[in-house]
């Protein structure tokens, strides 16, 4: 069994990215600029938006973080939202999730411009992606393809099952691996909550991407022989045995599953890292898309 390291591949990438922020800066070309919004004090929130900070920091990014406080009123949103569209000198931004319950996540996500939206929600961004045209890949799915080409696991004609169909990651990712090109060119099944029989689809699956929130969920009689296994999964379960009185674990009952499975990503260590180094690629490709466009 080969551990998927995405520890290792989101380095490798923030290296690469840091060498081409280096050739701009050799050609007095403007580096990339990626601000986030976040609304009030939840403290993953605050958590992820600070690492996302300190990325750019690493691969030489400006980056601004707006905060507004939890009382913020939709339409103040908006406003910030059309501000950050207007502002020539940011190439990409996100909003922080959730948002608080006066908020209108949908409306809130619809107001970024979709040339600036490089976390790859907004409604244009998904339907280019859905018919293979340029476009920004939401960064969780686009470092699982990341990881599948890094370690060159072949995927045609592969029968790929994801399990978990949120707008994030599980319904991305089924319209990914059924995408012409590699990763990609499998034969998808998409299942969730209402699937019956789950263990007789993912004991058939060569590929496995499992999204659902629910620890330890896929056992190793669920999964064939040399199946290879995503765990996109990231819970806090307590465990009085730690320093900090809980641990991380992921949907993939990973001590047995490990057992069975060819590749297998960490719970942490695997998808997670790759999530916010592909935040940054798109944010190099937002910049090279816009410096493109002002030399027309």
């Amino acid at each position: 069994m080969i551990l998927l390291n995405g520890k290792k591949i989101s380095n490798d990438i923030k290296n690469e990215i840091t060498a081409e922020v280096e050739k701009m800066k050799s050609r007095e070309e403007k580096v990339p600029h990626l601000a986030a919004i976040i609304v009030g004090n939840d403290g993953a929130s605050m958590t992820y938006v600070n690492s996302k900070v300190k990325a750019c920091e690493r691969v030489g990014f400006e980056s601004t973080l707006v905060r507004m406080s939890g009382t913020t009123s939709e339409m103040e949103l908006l406003d910030k939202i059309e501000e950050l569209n207007q502002d020539d000198d940011i190439d990409g931004f996100i909003v922080q999730l959730p948002l608080p319950p006066q908020i209108d996540t949908q409306k809130v996500l619809m107001a970024v411009d979709p040339d600036k939206d490089v976390d790859g929600f907004h409604p244009t961004n998904f339907g280019k992606m859905s018919l293979d045209m340029t476009s920004f890949i939401p960064a969780t799915p686009f470092g699982i393809l990341e990881l599948l080409e890094r370690y060159d696991i072949p995927t045609k004609g592969k029968h790929t099952v994801v399990i978990g169909r949120s707008h994030i990651v599980g319904r991305p990712m089924s319209i990914l691996m059924g995408r012409s090109g590699f990763p990609g060119n499998s034969t998808v099944t998409l299942t969730h909550k209402y699937t019956k029989n789950i263990t007789q689809i993912t004991s058939q699956a060569d590929i496995i991407i499992i999204a659902v929130g629910i620890p330890h969920f896929l056992k190793a009689e669920m999964i064939k022989d040399d199946a290879v296994v995503i765990d996109v999964g990231i819970t806090r379960v307590s465990d009085e045995s730690t320093q900090k009185g809980y641990k991380i674990v992921g949907d993939v009952d990973f001590d047995n599953v490990k057992k069975k499975a060819s590749y297998l990503t960490p719970v942490p260590g695997g998808v997670g890292p790759m999530t916010i180094a592909m935040l940054l690629k798109n944010t190099l490709l937002a910049r090279e898309r816009h410096r493109k466009r002002e030399k027309l």
